[in-house]
């Protein structure tokens, strides 16, 4: 049973890595050097151009660094690394939850700083290549370092906390873990831009003026009372522009990309405000959060199956069984559920995005969401002609080119 464990993991890993470089390698072929008919009026032959070099320079390095960790993954496997990282923790201490802290946390940090190169090259030599990087090695260094701490205390503290549920609850595990997770989920939900964006970027009302009033204006017209709209300094790190929303009844708020206020025009950035809003009105944060919790269930519920049985540890060469072992074997095993869940999702998400533009639509933004999606796609070097495998796979959100025509459609039904 052990080996045959020892061999699914293997079998597992090599089609999720086969999988995602043929994704990559058809996205790449997808890639044309002269302009589509499609996209005259979007691009010129020089922007183009470079939107095709960008997503190729973006793809090859994707193979890279995945084979690279691919690599690493196997040699971890097959010369029983892992099974010396639990020796080496459990001669440091014998308290279980102690080892399991110190396990996936030299386990964490040894491969992202392993992958520090491949960030620092994807950050100072093809972003910056490509005029997009704005971050500074400061700004780099203390983005990791934040986000270190923040692994160690929210990843340590959910860690410690499903341990906890796993000795001391017995039968009542699967739930307890699954009311503890739902209530972090939605405080998350509620909270985060409160608590964690303020960590890495500084958010500040936005000031009043005609992008305000006519935000206001919107607002009431569409029913949605609108208190907190922010600016976020995303050109503090890069030219790339967003906008979001998060939070949930007094607590939500709309968070627009100090990028994006500059790099479109008042209207536009109302459109943009107007498909978030739209989000909202649809219930697909509730949605969203439904699914995640729904998934999440199934995943803990599969974790208090597999988790009692000490195959899990020995197949990847424990020489007795471990709760943070059988939990890495289990995490490695997900993985094609995981793709499954993840490929729904997607679907769902897309499904919401072209909801979110007709809600916009409805109340007289459609063209003004598309010039405004069209400017970011462009400023953005966006590949608006990928592969539809790769889409249906990857994407969350649909084409520029399937949102326009989606757009074009609901204005002609009106």
């Amino acid at each position: 049973m052990t080996q045959t464990l020892f061999w699914l993991i293997i079998g597992i890993i090599i089609f999720d890595y086969l999988l995602e470089k043929f994704l990559d390698y058809l996205n790449y072929n997808n890639m044309q050097e002269k302009i589509p008919d499609e996209l005259s009026g979007i691009y010129n032959e020089e922007k183009y151009r470079k939107s095709q070099n960008y997503g190729k320079v973006n793809i090859g390095f994707s193979m890279v660094t995945g084979t690279f960790f691919f690599i690493i993954i196997m040699l971890l496997l097959f010369t029983q690394g892992f099974a010396f990282l639990d020796n080496y923790v459990s001669n440091i201490t014998q308290n279980e939850y102690l080892r399991a802290l110190l396990f996936f946390g030299i386990l964490g940090l040894g491969m992202d700083i392993i992958s520090l190169p491949f960030q620092i090259y994807g950050t100072f030599v093809i972003e910056q290549r490509f005029g997009f990087n704005k971050t500074t090695p400061l700004t780099f260094i203390t983005d990791k370092l934040k986000s270190w701490l923040l692994g160690l205390v929210i990843g340590g503290g959910l860690l410690m906390f499903i341990m906890w549920a796993w000795n001391e609850t017995g039968s009542w595990f699967w739930l307890i873990v699954m009311g503890g997770l739902s209530f972090f989920m939605i405080f998350m939900t509620m909270f985060y831009s409160r608590i964690i964006v303020p960590l890495f970027n500084k958010q500040t009302p936005l000031e009043e003026g005609n992008l305000k009033s006519a935000i206001v204006a919107f607002s009431v017209r569409a029913g949605f009372k609108i208190d907190n709209i922010f600016s976020i300094d995303g050109s503090k790190r890069s030219t790339k522009a967003n906008a979001y929303f998060s939070g949930m009844g007094p607590k939500k708020r709309i968070v627009l990309y100090d990028t994006l206020i500059n790099d479109l025009a008042e209207d536009e950035i109302v459109a943009v405000l107007a498909h978030e809003v739209g989000h909202n009105k649809l219930k697909h944060v509730i949605i969203g959060l439904i699914m995640s919790l729904v998934q999440s269930a199934l995943m803990i519920w599969l974790l208090s199956v597999a988790i009692s049985k000490p195959e899990l540890s020995m197949a990847l060469g424990a020489s007795s069984p471990s709760f943070y072992m059988d939990l890495l074997a289990f995490g490695l095993l997900f993985s094609p559920i995981s793709t499954i869940l993840s490929i729904i999702s997607n679907i769902i998400s897309r499904k919401h995005e072209y909801q979110a533009d007709a809600f916009a639509s409805g109340y007289g933004y459609g063209g003004s969401l598309i010039s405004g999606l069209i400017k970011l796609s462009v400023a953005n070097l966006s590949n608006l002609t990928p592969h539809w495998l790769y889409v249906f796979f990857n994407y969350s959100h649909p084409t520029l080119l399937q949102r326009k025509e989606a757009v074009r459609r609901s204005v002609v039904k009106s």
